[in-house]
């Protein structure tokens, strides 16, 4: 009965259930007489979130940039590698459906993003949005705190960069152009595979591929500086698609290109091997062996400088393939900063560098 269920549910979610909370002392197991007719997909529910900044601070040094803006917490797009789902854990939720199906909404961001960028101790520097979950999941649609904060960092022509597994992000060009106008932009899309079927029991609720690729060509005709970002990479599950993907990429206009090998930090590593029993069972023991290669015999090494990469000889390959795929598919990575010169407080003052 609970295969039954499990089944049901990974056909519209990444996570099929709700692993234990690691901080919690009291779990809720299900009842052995459950209906598999009965409330097998979670609805998504919304809460409020109550937070009084909106801007985090990051000291990670493998982690380039300082300051992030995330409007929402947890994702719906229940991508089922996800790093970020333990985050989840420190509000209450499990890991696994809460993360997906529960979302914190920071419904004060943009009018709290104005006030911090307003504030004298404010220093100009890039903002990172998504850098825990998809500023661009799919109630941004009708929530659009997204877009108001890129109203507002457009007002203020503060740089933003921007990471999303979602074409929605075309919906903001108007901003993102403007702000590309003082090279205060950039946006990086992520690819994990190019294959449809992988990505919809993988990534459920992102954009498809092709939809990505046309996010691509979409941001680039418009004069916005436009990367991919493969990741991440999955080894023995999607480490050959990475040639691929990076061709695709830069047919479409993308000029940069960076990966991750994939994280899978406390509750996501059981979350991520039931996954792959689930779909790929031929193949589960090859990539978690693999991936422990790359970790010192573990699912996931938290040190700084090799979370992101591993080590080894496996990460060695990707990475030489990376570079390789890159290179060939004319993508030359050349590194900007994006600029700060055109920042300005509110009421159109532009501040000098040198004040």
């Amino acid at each position: 009965m609970q295969a039954q269920k499990e089944k049901l549910i990974t056909a519209h979610r990444g996570a099929a259930e709700n692993p234990p909370n690691r901080f919690e002392k009291i779990t809720l197991e299900p009842d052995a007489d459950w209906n598999p007719e009965d409330d097998v997909l979670p609805r998504t529910q919304f809460f409020k979130d109550h937070s009084q900044t909106v801007i985090s601070r990051n000291d990670s040094p493998d982690i380039g940039f300082q300051a992030g803006l995330n409007p929402y917490r947890g994702c719906e797009h229940g991508c089922i590698y996800c790093y970020a789902r333990p985050f989840h854990e420190y509000l209450g939720f499990s890991a696994g459906l809460d993360f997906e199906s529960k979302i914190m909404v920071k419904e004060d961001a943009p009018e709290l993003l104005r006030k911090e960028l307003s504030a004298k101790k404010w220093q100009p520097q890039t903002i990172f949005m998504s850098g825990v979950t998809d500023c661009y999941q799919p109630v941004e649609r009708k929530l659009k705190l997204t877009r108001r904060c890129l109203e507002v960092l457009a007002e203020f022509r503060n740089p933003v960069a921007i990471v999303t597994k979602n074409s929605l992000v075309t919906r903001d060009i108007d901003l993102l152009s403007e702000l590309a106008r003082h090279e205060a932009v950039a946006v990086m899309i992520s690819v994990t595979s190019l294959d449809p079927k992988l990505r919809g029991i993988m990534e459920p609720r992102t954009s498809p591929p092709a939809a990505r690729l046309e996010t691509i060509r979409k941001l680039a005709a418009a004069g916005i500086r436009v990367g991919v970002l493969v990741a991440p990479i999955i080894p023995g599950l999607t480490d050959h698609e990475m040639p691929g993907i990076l061709k695709a990429a830069a047919a479409a206009g993308a000029t940069s290109a960076g990966f991750t090998v994939v994280r899978l930090p406390h509750a996501v590593a059981p979350l991520f091997e039931k996954w792959l029993a689930t779909h790929f069972p031929d193949r589960k023991d090859a990539v978690l062996n693999r991936l422990r290669s790359m970790r010192g015999g573990k699912l996931y090494d938290a040190e700084w400088s090799k979370r992101f990469s591993g080590e080894g000889i496996f990460a060695e390959q990707i990475a030489q393939m990376f570079e390789v795929a890159r290179r060939k598919a004319g993508i030359a990575n050349e590194e900007r900063e994006l600029s700060v010169t055109a920042f300005r407080r509110a009421g159109g003052t532009q501040l000098s560098l040198f004040s």
